[in-house]
């Protein structure tokens, strides 16, 4: 479950082009990435790209040319995996696997009912990724020669790291939880730009760019960085249970008028006779104090500059072993040889 601030952040949020991004290095949240891939490349009935084996590619698809994209702006990604999530996360997972596979029952019903639009929807709601999902796309990123960092748990929070550290402009992520974590900068829509179909509406949408600063988020809502956390979790978050009846603005003022998580706890208890469904602690430390590894200004220079792209390994991976186009992956392994040597031209300090 992502943090609903969305409607804090939309008085503040801005429109940002890629040219405005130019230079700049930007941690990418790597599971909401694929997650959104997989959910949005698909066929009229909701089925995912899939080689003659059987094996889902949608998300390789997705990775490949939208990466190449972001790169020909000078604009720098560095993927961001998931490690091992915190014990608090376990109930979370639990409810995810359990709606997706009730998702997956109902896209087969519709499927056999003939009614595409509904198997397309309940398609994406049974997106899920495997390890065999997240090694597939590790290892293409590194025939492209695309940075990418494993975290030992949340892979927002080490974005977050990066950016406070000075050596990411800004996390970029569908969701908001980066700022819980203490991002200064949060890009939605980085890699899923253009025009896109409103569910079970023929309407389409342009789908832009959009930059929101934590410093202004917070002064919109009169906070600090310690009372988001705990808006948030008055919401809910990926590690407690939101308080039933209790919604964004209603959780603003809660915050508001006590001034300690232990004010909060109590009047909640007293007002709405439940709790967290977690110690609220540990849930707080799970943002003031994440799992992250820490590194210098080299080390993560080396990371940035690891590997080149090898058009050969490319081809094999995706036209011999994945079965994609020969002729379009050969075109596109040369644009991004030609992207990623422009950007290899620059230093790390041009990069932030």
């Amino acid at each position: 479950m992502a943090v609903a601030i969305g409607d804090f952040v939309s008085e503040v949020k801005e429109e940002v082009s890629f040219n405005e991004l130019r230079g700049r290095t930007i941690a990418v949240d790597a599971y909401n990435t694929i997650y959104q891939f997989l959910s949005i490349i698909r066929g009229p009935d909701g089925s995912p790209l899939t080689d003659s084996k059987g094996r889902v590619t949608s998300h390789l698809s997705g990775l490949f040319y939208r990466t190449i994209n972001i790169l020909e702006y000078e604009v720098t990604p560095v993927f961001v995996f998931d490690g091992i999530p915190p014990a608090l996360k376990q109930r979370t997972l639990e409810a995810r696997m359990n709606q997706r596979k009730t998702a997956l029952e109902e896209w087969n019903k519709a499927k056999a009912e003939g009614q595409i639009e509904e198997a397309r929807n309940f398609a994406m709601k049974s997106t899920k990724i495997n390890k065999d999902i997240v090694a597939s796309a590790k290892e293409l990123l590194e025939c492209m020669g695309v940075p990418y960092i494993q975290a030992p748990s949340e892979g927002e929070a080490q974005a977050a790291k990066l950016v406070s550290d000075g050596l990411a402009y800004a996390a970029a992520s569908q969701d908001y939880d980066s700022f819980l974590f203490g991002s200064d900068i949060v890009i939605r829509n980085l890699t899923v730009t253009g025009r896109r179909k409103l569910p079970r509406k023929n309407v389409y949408v342009d789908v832009n760019i959009e930059r929101t600063c934590l410093k202004k988020l917070l002064a919109s809502m009169g906070l600090d960085l310690k009372q988001l956390i705990w808006v948030g979790m008055l919401i809910g978050t990926d590690f407690n249970e939101g308080i039933k009846g209790v919604g964004p603005k209603t959780a603003l003022r809660i915050v508001r008028e006590r001034k300690s998580l232990k004010e909060i706890v109590s009047y909640v208890q007293e007002k709405y006779g439940t709790g967290f469904g977690a110690d609220p602690e540990d849930v707080e430390k799970v943002f003031t104090e994440p799992e992250v590894k820490s590194m210098s200004s080299g080390e993560f220079e080396r990371i940035l500059k690891a590997n080149r792209p090898n058009k050969e390994k490319l081809i094999r991976f995706m036209c011999d072993e994945h079965e994609f186009s020969t002729e379009r992956i050969d075109k596109y392994s040369d644009k991004l040889t030609q992207v990623k040597g422009k950007a290899g031209q620059k230093g790390i300090n041009s990069w932030m």
